[in-house]
């Protein structure tokens, strides 16, 4: 009888363990991703139409016609990868499928056309700078293109002319450097430099969203903003850097939004936006974050320096006022004009934006007491250059000499905070971001940055933009 017990006992226990190895295993099969075959593409020949598989780390590749990634394929960019776009004739990246770019800090992914010579000196003619001309087309993923993801990529002088083949990927009429426009789709944009283009760099319409870290300079000839997202954008845009656009930084409307869809909107915090503004063509439009038609969102903790209005929440056709919420923004000015729109009139530019409280200045310093919501006022001449925002090394105030306009690039100033800046500890963290798309190092965002409590993308503890 005990021999029997004994015998029992091991055959439970063989038993178990038996068991418990294929639970584990069952357990590692559902937790980690089978590894993704790596099918090279080849760099000895320029490349043009169907094209899938990897751009192998470090290594340059031309493209001479357009290229697509067809629905059920994927592209994926690795580190230190430099494309190269050729030709007289303007060529892009159209995209049904995946398109995964995946640079690192110590090897970005540049996007480029070569040859091109940058004029980014202060006062240059807007009307013969190549960054405004666009050379090639841009990255345009059509409504069926499920995920783009874009880490660590520097893409410049984009934004010419569509290609027959191109324009049967969008609906829009202008070209974009980025476009994408699944409403059910991931995009993710993040530690990147987008640099130049002849309207908006990036356009959206529809999908969820996550734009962080960014620096975009001198986008937009005579219009375009650093995001411009409709059709019932959601997600976040924060801790990114944004100088001289032609009309504003990031831009939220509602507008062609599909039935049923949700409404756009973006909570958009902790961005430093500088000189922007000032080659938008028509009056009344432009200058830092604007809530247009039907869109609602949040902002909180921007750093608006030098732009020509300040937030802008628009009233024809109106934006989603219930759902809009903003504050502790800070604002800073050199010019009379800047100050006189740090609450945008109603009158000038359709706005119906609220003095608030919480905001740098407060309102009492530059409002008269009789102000009233879209009223223009006159600012003291005390406005003037208060509030220095003290950057290690910016254009503020402003270098005698120049406009507003001419400083539309990072070039050699440093935008981070100084020890001493009062914009340290400023901040209001008393929200979270949406966090529409998930955080994974390949197919989703690689962080998710939480508001911060200094006003604007770099923080003092060394969060928020790394560029």
């Amino acid at each position: 009888m005990k021999f029997s017990l004994q015998l029992l006992a091991s055959f439970i226990i063989i038993i178990f363990f038996f068991s418990s190895c294929k639970k584990e295993k069952d357990n590692k099969d559902l937790s980690e991703a089978a590894p993704i075959p790596v099918v090279a593409i080849t760099d000895s020949v320029c490349l043009s139409g169907s094209v899938s598989g990897t751009m192998l780390a470090g290594k340059t590749y031309t493209i001479c016609g357009d290229v697509v990634v067809k629905q059920g394929d994927s592209l994926v960019i690795q580190e230190g990868v430099k494309i190269n776009f050729t030709g007289s004739v303007p060529t892009g990246i159209g995209v049904q499928g995946k398109l995964l770019c995946l640079g690192t800090k110590e090897k970005p992914i540049i996007i480029t056309y070569p040859g091109v010579i940058k004029t980014d000196q202060p006062g240059s003619d807007p009307n013969t700078d190549p960054a405004l001309k666009g050379k090639w087309t841009g990255i345009i993923g059509g409504t069926n293109c499920p995920m783009m993801i874009i880490k660590w990529t520097r893409i410049e002088f984009g934004g010419a002319a569509l290609s027959p083949t191109l324009k049967t990927f969008t609906g829009a009429a202008s070209p974009y450097p980025v476009y994408f426009a699944n409403p059910n789709g991931i995009f993710v944009l993040e530690d990147s430099w987008l640099y130049g283009s002849v309207d908006d760099p990036w356009r959206i319409n529809g999908g969820k969203i996550c734009a962080m870290r960014n620096t975009f300079e001198k986008c937009g000839f005579t219009g375009g903003e650093a995001m411009n997202a409709k059709a019932g954008t959601i997600g976040d845009f924060a801790y990114n850097l944004i100088i001289g656009m032609a009309t504003n930084g990031p831009k939220l409307s509602n507008v062609n939004v599909l039935p049923g869809a949700v409404s756009s909107n973006v909570r958009m915090y902790n961005n430093t936006i500088v000189n922007c503004g000032y080659r938008r063509a028509a009056a009344g439009r432009g200058g830092s974050i604007n809530f247009e038609e039907g869109a609602g969102g949040m902002a909180y903790n921007n750093l608006i320096v030098n732009c020509k209005f300040g937030i802008r929440i628009v009233s024809q056709p109106i934006a989603d006022t219930p759902n809009i919420k903003y504050g502790y923004n800070w604002y800073y000015a050199d010019s009379a004009s800047v100050a006189n729109q740090f609450i945008p009139s109603l009158a000038i530019s359709t706005c119906i934006s609220q003095a608030k409280e919480t905001d740098v200045p407060k309102p009492a310093a530059y409002l008269p007491l009789a102000w009233t919501i879209g009223a223009t006022y006159t600012a003291p001449a005390a406005i003037l250059g208060a509030n220095n925002p003290q950057f290690v090394n910016g254009p503020v105030p402003l270098p005698t000499g120049l406009l507003l306009r001419d400083i539309a690039v990072v070039g050699n100033y440093n935008f981070v905070l100084k020890s001493t800046s009062p914009c340290i500890g400023a901040g209001f963290t008393g929200f979270a971001p949406r966090a529409d798309v998930p955080v994974d190092l390949r197919n989703g965002a690689t962080e998710i940055t939480a508001p911060g409590k200094d006003i604007g993308c770099y923080q003092s503890n060394g969060r928020g933009n790394q560029h």
